[in-house]
């Protein structure tokens, strides 16, 4: 029999389910969580489900919030269901499902961020914690600074008690505590950025320096904001696994999560008003989290931005599949082991080869199905973020980028908008329309991609990387995606690209 997900059925489920070892009452809820998405509800809210599950700290429960209409829609779907989620582990050949239950409500979604700074007036919430993508944080991708001329910055600078995006609400109501005498919350991105705390602090200083310089002195002195390194694969939901959910394991929940069984937390031990014991349920406190940090950047998720574009090109749907490719799967490896993890500081306790080792066995799982349209989108801001600084890194050191400048060329010719086979597909980035035009203008001039600056800042009057790009972008229009590839293997692109500089 199937059953609805809710906390009146939780005790009628299948016995092969994990369900929570404590009681929704007993919690109090003192995390209010921005961006209530997949990874978030696989991650964070199963580590704080695990501390509860031992009897710790029940006064640390989550409260949802958003201010994107996806937020409102996963608001609808988890409060039809007492705000429980189902997450399925993937194994290959295994699955295993848990009930989460350590979010207690959600912040009504508004036309504004309101309801956010509203409900931040109760000082049990300690922590304000944030899944809103690499996109979400108004800093220029060039460069990586705060954009004080964002749109959403600018909007909320001249509307400070009716803000609309996450950064307004948070300043906002940091500004209401200070008024108030309150302790401030910790603000804590567990997003996959470089330095993510730094990058908040900046957000928010920033954003409150525009509005009160007194206020942007006090969140600079008083306000936590923890790094972190964050990692779990967490594909976006599908009716397929609805389905699976239902017919395996008796259960219908309207948004449940689909994982990997690895998932991994580092963290920062600085908060500004305490914090749950995540310790005791495997989140490593260190000072050194941008080592961890920098290794997961380039390595992972350098490697998913790596396979994203030849597998796209190649008709390559899911993951697993690119990974079983050996054209795909040969360039990740070469191109992480000769030009990515050379580049990559030494992390305490770490071996950086097994640690690629690993993360090439969690990409080839065929149970998770995640898909290259996921890791293709986005790029205008995730290159910046994953590829190009290695890029960068390689040019200082006069060392050879042939690989990551092919990674570059691959994306470029991506962005074109067909495959090899000219089948189209959709381009899935806020820049699309940009990336189009100079996309196809290089078919012709590399440098017309080059010169979106933005992305590429200087690179492109870097020789070493310009020349390596425009060869290889030329060898894929010319004989395709596999050809070039496979002089990539061969050790034959980077003479053909010193043979043919780019003019």
């Amino acid at each position: 029999m199937i059953q609805s997900l809710s906390l009146a059925t939780l005790d009628t489920l299948a016995p092969a389910v994990a369900r929570p070892a404590y009681s929704r009452e007993a919690l109090r809820a003192g995390i209010l969580h921005i961006g209530v998405g997949n990874f978030h509800r696989a991650h964070q809210a199963v580590y704080l489900d695990d501390l509860f599950n031992t009897g710790r700290d029940l006064d640390w429960a989550l409260v949802g919030a958003g201010v994107r209409s996806g937020d409102a829609a996963m608001r609808r779907a988890l409060e039809a269901q007492d705000w429980l989620t189902t997450v399925v582990e993937l194994e290959p050949g295994a699955h295993a499902a848990r009930i989460t239950a350590a979010m207690t409500g959600f912040v009504p979604v508004g036309e504004d961020a309101r309801a956010i700074v509203d409900a931040l007036d109760d000082p049990a919430l300690r922590i304000v914690s944030l899944t809103v993508t690499e996109g979400g944080y108004c800093i220029d991708p060039a460069t990586g600074a705060f954009d004080p001329e964002h749109p959403e910055i600018r909007y909320d600078a001249a509307h400070p008690d009716a803000p609309k995006g996450v950064f307004g609400a948070i300043v906002a109501a940091l500004r209401r505590r200070r008024d108030r005498g309150l302790q401030p919350f910790t603000v804590m991105s567990c997003d996959n950025i470089p330095h993510n705390g730094a990058v908040t602090l900046d957000a928010v200083a920033g954003l409150a320096g525009l509005m009160d310089p007194g206020l942007a002195a006090y969140i600079r002195e008083r306000v936590a904001f923890p790094n972190s390194m964050v990692d779990r694969i967490t594909p976006a939901t599908t009716d397929r696994q609805r389905e699976l959910l239902a017919g395996r394991f008796g259960i219908r929940d309207n948004w449940p999560v689909f994982c990997e069984p690895f998932r991994q937390w580092v963290l920062e031990d600085r908060f500004s008003a305490g914090r749950p014991a995540w310790e005791e349920v495997g989140v490593t406190f260190t000072p050194h989290v941008a080592a961890f940090e920098l290794m997961k950047i380039r390595i992972l998720n350098g490697g998913h931005a790596a396979i994203a574009y030849p597998a796209a090109l190649l008709g390559i749907h899911y993951v697993h599949d690119a990974m079983a490719d050996p054209q795909v799967r040969g360039f990740l490896d070469r191109l992480e082991t000769e030009e990515i993890i050379p580049c990559v500081p030494p992390v305490p306790g770490v071996d950086l080869r097994a640690y690629y080792g690993i993360v090439a066995t969690r990409f080839s799982n065929p149970e998770i199905g995640d898909t290259i349209p996921r890791l293709a989108q986005d790029g205008s801001n995730r290159q910046p973020k994953f590829i190009l600084p290695s890029t960068r890194d390689r040019v200082r050191m006069g060392a050879d980028v042939t690989g990551l400048a092919l990674v570059s060329a691959l994306w470029c010719r991506s962005c074109a908008g067909t495959d090899d086979a000219g089948a189209p597909f959709t381009l899935d980035d806020p820049n699309a329309a940009r990336l189009t035009a100079a996309a196809r203008a290089a078919k012709d001039d590399p440098a017309a991609f080059l010169a979106l600056r933005d992305i590429f800042g200087d690179l492109a009057e870097a020789p070493a990387f310009r020349d390596r790009f425009g060869a290889a972008l030329a060898g894929l229009w010319r004989d395709g995606t596999r050809a070039t590839l496979q002089r990539y293997l061969d050790g034959t692109l980077a003479s053909i690209s010193e043979a043919r500089p780019l003019r």
